[in-house]
């Protein structure tokens, strides 16, 4: 075994052997703490002197072997050393009972200790004899008088005694430690090693030095104590760690405990009162912990800094202290932690430091317990730790007998529950839907059991839920109720029973000094209710922004998210809800992830950007079960379906319709959305009847929802599509004349959209307008498959018309935005085959920008008042540009534009009017 920084104190022991051998003998008293080594340097020591055939007798003392009288002898003279006639001369060991026996040695074994130290001089005869009794200050009493005996009878013999003990003051056993100082020695005290020592002792483990920041590590970790140190090392070499920082593991919390019960048993109980008070241990609250007087609990926590488990009332490191706690008994941690629970209320700490001790010992105390308990769930909550925070609930429910508190703390276990998972969430809900029914629950728990409801489908006894509420005094509680009710209406879809609605009502609550942490409902009530400006977007974008997570509901979050995109501004709701997703990634909160990015997938969905809206939609659906979502399942597996039948992928699109959804969905808005993504689907892949059913159930069922919402859905546009692929033409036109006709809502998507079926039921004379229509609805709103759609319906209808330089024009559109949007282009190769090379000059350069969007916009067969206001600029401004470019181009009339355009490859400018909205809402939010 290779020692490190223990070069001196073997020296003593060299010295004091060489000693003995001249015949001198010797008593060497070796000290240090437990796990300093000071077994490691007696073993090197001996087997030194071992190869110079002197006799070696080792012994140990042990708290076990205190009662048994001349033990430690007993161990020394049959360690192997002394031959067997020899032994035979010795009288029997006389027993004892330690607890009755006279400390002073009786007659009996006076004779006893004189036949042994006979035994060992004459052993020194012939060659030096060396004894080396660890732990010493164990040693029995008898064993001491023997040992006191025999160092008073080898001044000229070759002996040399070792004596190896802690050589503290007023331990078990110091008065050992006593007489043998007062006997002439030598003494070797075992400091912890040094940095060097460290750092040598890692250079030799690693076969390299390390940096020096790794040593201090070690350094710190331990202080030099070669038990933990060796522990340590052991621990990060298994783990492959050994040139990185320490890990300890199970080696390092074996050998805390052996130093730690190596002592006495008051060094472990005031070594648990540190670790359970943690950063609470100092100098006062640990004497109380632990039931003792200051000064005793003093000396032990400078005998644990001295072996290096402690650093002044701190463990050196958290695992020491772990080990230590997972170290007591059952009954003794429930006490332990009950006394520092109550020290700390008494001083006032935090609630959760004082929660997590109540936890442990398992206890309420009825005086204080559950507020401690209640604020401190409140605190690691609103701090992300939704673990912790249940774990202090669950405890106050274990302990709760009032029928109104259990359900109120039901109730706050959902809530939290519910950020990370909500089929856990539903488990204490449930339970409390009676209670919610019957008026026995708070405003505020009454909303939330509402909610879980909804989340289930359950839309009758939700409302049954809000009409037990009545006459609400309280501002705060009158607005919770229209908050949930506001979300019952237009997140799910559900028709309110009255006379008028909450839209209104919630709208009108604004929001005050008070109750500012809820201004988003009214915001987006107002969004809804009223016109969609670039004003009332930007409050609702400012109320996402300014308010914690804490403070809003995900359902209302969603929803208005979703209301922006449908406003047309697409590009505000995809920057708002990638930083409430980026929020909800850094608050952990799953439930929150799995809704909002259902959301920005929808929202992927409404711009055409398929691949993100498939991406996002089906990340997802893998972060929770199926029970978790509810009927909100319908969201992110309706836009995955859509996305995946756009992009022709339609064997992963059938896939989607094996999850299970349940039966309730279809009583909501996501029932509908999923019913139409799989008509969609049916129609993409020749089932036109069977999408025809789907979205007459969606017609259905959009009739007896809320009103309101179907300006939003184009479930009739739907309906048209389906009754136009069966040849239905009268009908599908009816059908989409419907939807253009349907009141309300602030999306140009819908009605693009049955523009263009509208079209597609119509003469071709008349499709070119409708188209024209729908693709500046497309612009407006961002739909860019939609808008790739629309573009190569109004090619296809140029080139029935025997306008085929235009068809061309628009086809180069269509597959501009098909390409966009990663699916195949829409119309037919040969119509976006490139232009042959003009022979003469290019004349692009020629015009200005101003001439080259007129230009493309009368190529494209806008007239003059409808490019004029387009571009915002007045009809003499138009005709003066055309008059310009017929110049330039060489061009005699608006019919041959077209081919021109082509030939010149002139660019047909893209409508700004979404980028400026978009940009004044971005602008008021920066």
């Amino acid at each position: 075994m290779r020692l490190f920084d223990r070069t001196k104190e073997l020296g003593i022991l060299s010295e004091a052997f060489t000693a003995c051998a001249r015949g001198s003998g010797q008593l060497v008293i070796v000290t240090g703490g437990p796990g300093s080594g000071k077994t490691e340097l007696v073993y090197e020591f001996l087997t030194t002197v071992g190869e110079t055939r002197a006799h070696v007798l080792t012994a140990t003392g042990s708290r076990a072997q205190r009662s048994q009288p001349v033990s430690v002898f007993s161990q020394l003279l049959h360690s192997g050393e002394v031959p067997p006639d020899t032994l035979d001369r010795l009288p029997p060991f006389p027993g004892s009972d330690a607890s009755t026996r006279d400390p002073r040695p009786s007659s009996g074994v006076d004779h006893i200790s004189h036949e042994i130290t006979g035994i060992i001089l004459e052993l020194a005869q012939d060659r030096p004899v060396v004894i080396a009794i660890d732990d010493a200050h164990l040693m029995d009493n008898e064993s001491l008088h023997t040992t006191l005996a025999l160092l008073s009878r080898i001044r000229t013999r070759k002996i040399l005694v070792m004596c190896v003990s802690w050589g503290q003051d007023g331990l078990t056993g110091s008065h050992v430690h006593g007489d043998l100082i007062r006997r002439p020695h030598r003494r070797v005290r075992l400091a912890p090693l040094s940095e060097e020592g460290v750092a040598a002792m890692l250079t030799a483990q690693a076969g390299q030095r390390l940096p020096s920041d790794i040593s201090d590590a070690y350094h710190r970790a331990t202080a030099g104590n070669p038990m933990l140190l060796h522990a340590l090392l052991d621990d990060s070499t298994r783990f492959g760690a050994l040139t990185g920082r320490p890990i300890a593991s199970t080696a390092y919390r074996q050998a805390v405990l052996a130093c730690l019960h190596r002592g006495e048993p008051r060094h472990a109980r005031v070594a648990r009162a540190v670790a359970a008070l943690g950063e609470f241990a100092t100098a006062r609250t640990v004497p109380l912990a632990v039931g003792a007087a200051p000064s005793p609990v003093q000396e032990v926590v400078e005998i644990l800094n001295s072996t290096g488990l402690l650093d002044g009332y701190r463990f050196r490191h958290p695992v020491a202290a772990s080990a230590v706690l997972e170290d007591i008994d059952p009954d003794e941690r429930t006490r332990l932690h009950s006394e520092v629970a109550r020290l700390l209320y008494l001083d006032g700490a935090p609630a959760p430091e004082v929660a997590k001790h109540l936890v442990a010992a398992d206890r309420v105390p009825e005086e204080w317990g559950p507020p401690v308990l209640r604020t401190a769930a409140e605190q690691t909550l609103a701090a992300d730790d939704v673990k912790q925070s249940t774990t202090y609930l669950r405890l106050m429910l274990r302990h709760s007998r009032d029928e109104g508190e259990r359900h109120a703390l039901s109730a706050a276990l959902g809530r939290a529950e519910w950020r990370v998972n909500p089929a856990a969430a539903g488990t204490h809900l449930a339970p409390l839907r009676r209670p919610a029914l019957d008026g026995r629950l708070d405003v505020r728990d009454t909303a939330t059991v509402v909610r879980h409801m909804l989340w289930q489908g359950d839309t009758e006894p939700a409302a049954k839920a809000v009409a037990t509420l009545g006459h609400t005094p309280s501002r705060a509680d009158a607005q919770a109720i229209a908050e949930v009710e506001f979300i019952r209406q237009w997140f799910y879809g559900v028709p309110r029973v009255g006379k008028r609605t909450e839209t209104a009502k919630l709208a009108s609550l604004e929001s005050g000094p008070v109750d500012d942490t809820h201004g988003l409902g009214p915001k987006v009530a107002q969004l809804i209710s009223g016109s969609a400006t670039d004003e009332s977007v930007a409050n609702v974008a400012e109320a996402l922004q300014g308010h914690r997570l804490d403070h809003l509901k995900p359902e209302l979050v969603a929803m208005s998210l979703l209301a922006i995109a449908h406003t047309d501004r697409t590009l505000t709701a995809a920057r708002a809800c990638e930083a409430v997703l980026e929020c909800t990634v850094e608050r952990k909160a799953t439930t929150w992830q799995a809704l909002i990015g259902s959301v920005r997938a929808e929202i992927a969905l409404l711009q055409g950007d398929l691949a993100t809206a498939e991406l996002r939609a089906t990340q997802a659906l893998d972060m929770l079960h199926a029970q978790g979502w509810g009927v909100l399942i319908g969201l992110p597996l309706s836009t995955a379906v859509f996305a995946r039948t756009s992009m022709g992928k339609h064997d992963a699109a059938a896939h989607l319709f094996k999850r299970e959804v349940p039966e309730t969905m279809f009583g909501t808005i996501f029932g509908i959305q999923y019913l139409r993504a799989r008509g969609h689907h049916y129609l993409a892949t020749d089932r036109a009847f069977a999408a025809l059913n789907d979205f007459e159930t969606c017609g259905r069922l959009m009739r007896d929802g809320n009103p309101h919402l179907q300006k939003g859905i184009p479930w009739c546009a739907d309906l048209a599509q389906a009754n136009l692929r069966i040849g239905k033409v009268r009908t599908a036109r009816e059908w989409a004349e419907r939807q253009i006709r349907l009141p309300g809502g602030h999306s140009s998507r819908s009605r693009a959209i049955a523009l263009r079926v509208l079209a597609g039921a119509s003469q071709p004379h008349q499709r070119t307008s409708l188209l024209r229509e729908s693709i500046d609805l497309l612009k407006a709103c961002g739909d860019r498959l939609e808008l790739a759609l629309a573009y190569a319906d109004l090619s296809s209808a140029h080139y029935e018309l025997g306008e085929y330089d235009r068809a061309r024009l628009v086809a180069r559109q269509a597959a501009q935005e098909a390409e966009w949007c990663r699916i195949e282009s829409p119309v037919d190769n040969r119509l976006v085959a490139p232009a042959e090379a003009s022979t003469g000059e290019d004349i692009a350069p020629i015009l200005s920008d101003a001439e080259c969007r007129v230009a493309g916009l009368a190529a494209l067969g806008y007239t003059n008042r409808e490019i004029s206001s387009r571009i915002h600029v007045t009809i003499s401004t138009v005709e003066q540009h055309l008059t310009r470019v017929y110049r330039k181009l060489n061009v005699a009339s608006r019919a041959e534009l077209p081919s021109k355009v082509l030939e010149h490859q002139i660019p047909t400018m893209s409508d700004p009017t979404n980028r400026n909205r978009s940009s004044a809402v971005e602008g008021r939010l920066a």
